[in-house]
């Protein structure tokens, strides 16, 4: 079987921490391969105490058994390996292993790509142009109509914008691009439902109540809904999104919600699956699913950050992949 790459993030974090102890505790599998740097997981295993057999291996070759595999990109050596520490060196090597990964998964030498947390503001010291893994990959494949969708298995949440302010999220409220997440929501759902039912929230508080608080909602979020209906989609709204959380979570009307931005998902999905939670990428030509936390650099390498967020986005790219005996995260 083609192997899952996982990138392991930034070295000062808690990514690669959280790779190693999840090897080491038997829990990571045979069938993935890391990209990195070896001189750090090797270095970090010894920060824990831990000692991890650990094999470099070339692009496309199998992984082998008993080892931890690893696409070695040697671009960190010991002496740069500062915990806790924002470094930029640190934070460029993070994005050259992502970019590996997204060209070996084009190129079909790896299943998918489930990446381990990047920090932005390191990252930044080194590209100023960066925003965040999702922006960075779809770049790199080339497409154009992409989002972000966080998931706790029974429902999903996707947005319309993310990574930018308030003022230019409002902006990016317009009925071409809320069709674009419908649509995207649906069809990746449809892998695992026959028919999603998909809210769209409002942007205004009460979905403008019929124009008093905002026009949005009925200039271009209604008329992308009646759109994505007559294509056959469930979707319906605009719908306060102060309301349908609970309707969603509580009284099960709906599979998967599509906000305005950022904090309206994030936010309801932080509070009901902080450590379960997975980051996938709709829209792109491979899969793509992440971890949905940070670097938490004030708990790196101390053996504490809890690690199953791993198990359930290593389970949902294999998963999307059509492996069926992976589970962690059901839809």
């Amino acid at each position: 079987m083609t192997p899952m790459a996982i990138t392991m993030g930034d070295a000062s974090g808690v990514g690669p921490e959280i790779v190693v102890r999840r090897y080491a505790a038997g829990l990571l599998g045979e069938d993935v391969v890391v990209y990195g740097d070896r001189t750090i997981l090797e270095h970090g295993a010894g920060l824990l105490g831990l000692q991890i057999p650990v094999r470099t291996v070339q692009p496309g070759e199998p992984p082998h058994p008993g080892v931890l595999n690893v696409v070695d990109l040697g671009l960190l050596a010991v002496a740069q390996h500062r915990p806790g520490q924002l470094d930029a060196a640190s934070g460029a090597a993070a994005r050259d292993y992502v970019l590996a990964a997204t060209d070996d998964a084009l190129a079909g030498r790896v299943a998918g790509i489930v990446t381990m947390p990047m920090n932005k503001e390191a990252t930044q010291l080194s590209d100023a142009g960066f925003v965040g893994h999702t922006e960075l990959i779809a770049h790199r494949c080339g497409a154009s109509r992409v989002t972000m969708m966080l998931t706790n298995g029974p429902l999903a949440v996707t947005h319309v914008s993310t990574h930018c302010s308030v003022r230019e999220a409002i902006d990016r409220v317009r009925a071409e691009r809320v069709l674009d997440v419908i649509e995207l929501t649906d069809h990746t759902l449809r892998r695992f439902i026959p028919v999603p039912r998909i809210a769209v929230c409002g942007l205004n508080p009460h979905a403008g109540e019929h124009g008093l608080f905002g026009s949005e909602d009925i200039d271009h979020i209604s008329p992308a809904i009646v759109q994505a209906q007559a294509a056959g989609i469930d979707a319906t709204g605009p719908h306060p999104a102060d309301t349908v959380f609970y309707q969603a979570v509580h009284l099960h009307r709906y599979d998967a919600i599509v906000c305005m931005y950022h904090d309206q998902g994030h936010a309801p999905m932080k509070l009901l699956a902080f450590d379960t939670g997975v980051n996938v990428t709709l829209g792109l030509p491979i899969i793509r699913t992440s971890v949905d936390h940070g670097t938490a650099f004030d708990i790196a390498w101390q053996g504490i950050a809890f690690t199953e967020s791993l198990q359930h986005a290593l389970a949902y790219a294999w998963k999307l992949a059509g492996r069926i005996d992976a589970g962690a995260v059901s839809s």
